[in-house]
Order: C-alpha cells, then sequence, then structure tokens
C-alpha cells in the first residue's frame, strides 16, 4: 500500500484520499510519499511516444493504489481535466531562434491561460471524486498571487460537493486575472478581495494557516485547500517535467536543463521530485524576479521573511516559499525531526540560517539569478522584436535568469524554459515592454476579452479585519446554504 506521511513527522501513515483530502497534515506538515518510485531509462523509453494524458496515467498509477481508484477511473479522472485545453497537444513547444538550445514549453493552454490548470482540474477532480464517493461536502480555501485563484475557480464550476473560497490581495494580480474569478457565476465559486495587503499574497497564506488552526471553524466548513501546500498538485506536476524532458532530448539518458519562474516553490519542488525520480536533469536554474527568496536559499542558506515588492513577474511574488519544505525533506535524506525543529525555529523568527554542510546538500544542481523588472521587460521587447514571440512577464524572468547563467551551463545540454502564463493576462505590461512595436494578436485572449463585459461577483474586506470578516462571511454562506 501506497502511504504517506507529514513532512513534520507527527501523526500516522495516510493513504492518498486521505492525503489530498486534508491538504495540510494535522501537525502543518506537508503531506509526502513514504518513498519515492524510481524510473529508469527503460521506462522513459517506453514512454517517449505517450501523448500527455497517457502519460500521466502511467505516472500517477505510481502514487495511486488501485484499491483507492481503480484504474478505470484514474484514467477518467485525468482524460476530463484536460478537455478545455485550448491546445490539441496540450503542452506545446518553441524554439528559440535567437538562443542556442533553448526551447520554451508552453504551460498556458488551458481554460484559465496558466500552468496551474496542469495540475489544478485534476486535483479539483479529485476531491469531487471522493466527495462523492463518500456523499460528503467540502470548502476550499486557496490564496492567489494571480494564477492558483483563477485556475481553482473554474475547476470548481458544477461540483456539487465543492464550495471554493478564492482569497486575492487587491494592487497584486492583474485585472484580468481578478475577472476571471469574479466573474464566474456559479453559486459554489467565491472570490474574495482583500484590500491593503502589505506583503500579497503571503499575507492570505497567513490567514488560511490561521484558520486551519482553529479546530472548531475547520470541523465546520470541513477545510481544505488546493494551493500548492496539497500533493495532488505537485504530484501531477511532475508530469510536465518527463513530457518537457521526452519531447526535448535527442537520444533517451542525455540530461536536460529546466529553467523554472520561482516563487513558493511548488513548480520546481515537482522538477527536483521528478529528478529524485529517475529523470536526467543537468541542472535546474531557480528563476527568481526582485524578490529573489529561493536566491536567498540556495545561494546564501538564508531562509528569511522580507517584505513583498510588486513585479510585473506578479505569480511569483512570493517571500515564503512553503514548498522549499518539503523538497528538503528529501534532500536530506527524509529526516521529520530536523524539518519541524528548522520550520519551528524560521516560523517563529521569521528566519532561519541554515548550517554549510546542509547548504551545500540541499543546493547541488540548481543555478539562481534574480531578475529585474527592467531586464524581464527588456527580454519580452528582445525576444519579439527579433523572431515575432511574445513571452509572458514569467518566461522572460526564466529566458533572463539562462542568459545570466550560462557560463556554468554545459553548451552542449539544452535548456527547457517553462513558459507559466499566456501574455494576454499582462497587457498592460506587454505594452509597456514593445513600447512603440505594434501590439501582437497574442497579447489578447477571447475568453479574456467576454470577461471585461461582464458583472463582477466578489466579496471585500481589509486586511486588518480578515481574520475575522473572513471566517465570518464563510459561516454565514454556510447556515444560508443549508437553509
Amino acid at each position: 500500500m501506497i502511504e504517506y506521511v507529514s513532512t513534520k513527522g507527527g501523526g500516522s501513515p495516510v493513504n492518498f484520499e486521505t492525503a489530498v483530502l486534508n491538504g495540510l497534515a494535522p501537525d502543518g506538515g506537508l503531506y509526502v510519499p513514504t518513498s519515492l518510485p524510481k524510473i529508469d531509462l527503460a521506462h522513459l523509453q517506453l514512454w517517449k511516444e505517450l501523448n500527455y494524458t497517457d502519460l500521466a496515467f502511467e505516472i500517477m498509477s505510481l502514487f495511486i493504489d488501485e484499491a483507492v481508484i481503480s484504474s478505470q477511473d484514474l484514467r477518467t479522472l485525468i482524460n476530463d481535466s484536460f478537455t478545455a485545453f485550448y491546445h490539441s497537444e496540450i503542452i506545446p513547444f518553441y524554439h528559440l531562434a535567437s538562443r542556442k538550445n533553448i526551447i520554451i514549453q508552453e504551460l498556458f493552454h488551458g481554460p484559465t491561460l496558466s500552468f496551474k490548470d496542469v495540475a489544478m482540474g485534476f486535483v479539483v477532480n479529485l476531491f469531487n471524486y471522493f466527495l462523492k464517493r463518500k456523499g460528503d461536502k467540502m470548502s476550499i480555501m486557496v490564496a492567489t498571487s494571480g494564477d492558483t485563484g483563477p485556475a481553482a475557480a473554474f475547476a470548481t464550476i458544477g461540483k456539487e460537493a465543492l464550495d471554493t473560497w478564492t482569497l486575492y490581495p487587491e494592487g497584486f494580480i492583474t485585472e484580468e486575472q481578478e475577472r476571471q474569478m469574479t466573474t464566474i457565476t456559479a453559486s459554489n465559486v467565491h472570490a474574495v478581495r482583500i484590500t491593503n495587503c502589505p506583503n500579497g499574497s503571503d499575507d492570505l497564506d497567513e490567514l488560511i494557516t490561521a484558520l486551519f488552526a482553529k479546530k472548531n471553524f475547520k470541523g465546520k466548513l470541513n477545510l481544505s485547500s488546493v494551493n500548492s501546500i496539497n500533493w495532488g498538485r505537485i504530484m501531477m506536476q511532475t508530469v510536465h517535467y518527463f513530457y518537457g524532458y521526452l519531447h526535448s532530448v535527442d537520444a533517451v539518458g542525455e540530461s536536460l536543463n529546466f529553467a523554472v519562474p520561482s516563487g513558493a516553490f511548488g513548480n520546481l519542488c515537482a522538477g527536483s521530485i521528478a529528478r529524485e525520480m529517475g529523470l536526467p536533469v543537468g541542472k535546474f536554474i531557480l528563476a527568481n524576479n526582485q524578490n529573489n527568496c529561493l536566491q536567498r536559499i540556495f545561494a546564501d542558506g538564508i531562509y528569511r521573511k522580507d517584505k513583498v515588492i510588486n513585479c510585473v513577474s506578479s505569480a511569483i511574488d512570493i517571500s515564503l516559499p512553503i514548498n522549499f519544505w518539503r523538497y528538503l525533506y528529501f534532500a536530506i535524506g527524509q529526516k521529520p525531526q530536523k524539518i519541524k525543529e528548522w520550520m519551528s525555529e524560521a516560523e517563529k523568527n521569521n528566519r532561519f540560517t541554515f548550517d554549510e554542510a546542509t547548504h551545500q546538500q540541499f543546493s547541488k544542481g540548481f543555478l539562481t539569478a534574480s531578475i529585474s523588472d527592467e531586464l524581464t521587460l527588456n527580454t519580452i521587447r528582445e525576444i519579439y522584436s527579433k523572431e515575432n514571440y511574445l513571452l509572458d512577464p514569467h518566461a522572460a524572468v526564466a529566458v533572463a535568469a539562462t542568459d545570466q547563467v550560462k557560463e556554468e551551463l554545459s553548451n552542449e545540454l539544452k535548456v527547457l524554459c517553462l513558459a507559466t502564463a499566456h501574455p494576454a493576462k499582462f497587457p498592460a505590461i506587454i505594452k509597456k515592454s514593445l513600447g512603440g512595436l505594434n501590439i501582437p494578436l497574442e497579447a489578447s485572449h477571447p475568453s479574456l476579452e467576454e470577461a471585461k463585459v461582464y458583472c463582477q461577483k466578489v466579496y471585500e474586506c481589509d486586511y486588518l479585519n480578515m481574520h475575522q470578516s473572513v471566517p465570518n462571511t464563510m459561516l454565514a454562506y454556510l447556515i444560508q446554504s443549508k437553509n
């Protein structure tokens, strides 16, 4: 039986269903499997010609017992999770002409135009599947820096077993991202705008953590989360690393570098797990914006809470990368007592400095770069002017980071840059970056244009009152919905 445990070591092992529905372990740790499956080159060779959903089925089957989800149901859940994607291949690729050996993996062809769709639809389908089987309902809370909220909101439409509450910080996301949540009319989807947040979505993560700790409230709402604290999200995100590898290398067995725009470390945590499973990765390029929380950790060994800077690559405006601890659990050889001790000190002091040996251990195989807004905008303009290809601000951070660390890379190895959002979600930034150039068709999308003329449905409260306002609103809705 495949079992899941907390990175902090508390509680008993649970099955996959319990890990997904709980979201966060009871002791505040993150769920992880007791061991990771190993993939050899023979397996990779067999998978090389698989389409995305078939590959996802093969990999998900390694983490989910047949007794928990039958193979037939698992295949249906996966296939249903990708029916709303705009591209027939789900994830296509673009080879940059102006950069040797750099390939763009376009992860943004889902219904809300972000890489979050690649895993979110599947995880929400899992929730609905488990809850309907149990005859139960659940409330999901999601804090978003721009892309997670829309993906969760869309995936929840029509799911009778779920109510989803998406919390977002006013001023830290684009109007396009906001309207993807507020124009949904489904009665089980609730957008919550929080004003005057000093640290963006980090403040909302702290609110959700506090509400999860209130056992009475959590029990009344039957509360969970589909943020990247949920193992289901990380597990499914490993697939696009295998898929990207198999579609980019000339021969199975050669190494491939990955450049990933990074904030909360959920995407890169999935990549690191794929490497631990056996994927031949050369280097991971941690592409930070000016918030550089991960550069501090991997370059200097310092985990520290700082004031969040509002950057043009807003989805990675993060100060505390929660999934770093999940990665660290495996990187140091699964030592939950150490993770518990370090997390406790970091939460208490808003800072933790790792000893040199541990720092050296977990930073192997990573390169880091912090990219300014100016360089991000310049990279968008340069790539578009040279080859008529439009990057979103986050993909531009990945490309610029690759440029900065190229002297530390092998000239022979390809770099797969992950494009995590559609440029149409950032029209003002695209316009600013292109200056006098004509704004291309790729800077818009029909779904976003339609949302501009829809009414908005949204709750609003101030940051100073959110710890009282948000739970009161959720409880009031619960009572009303039962009458």
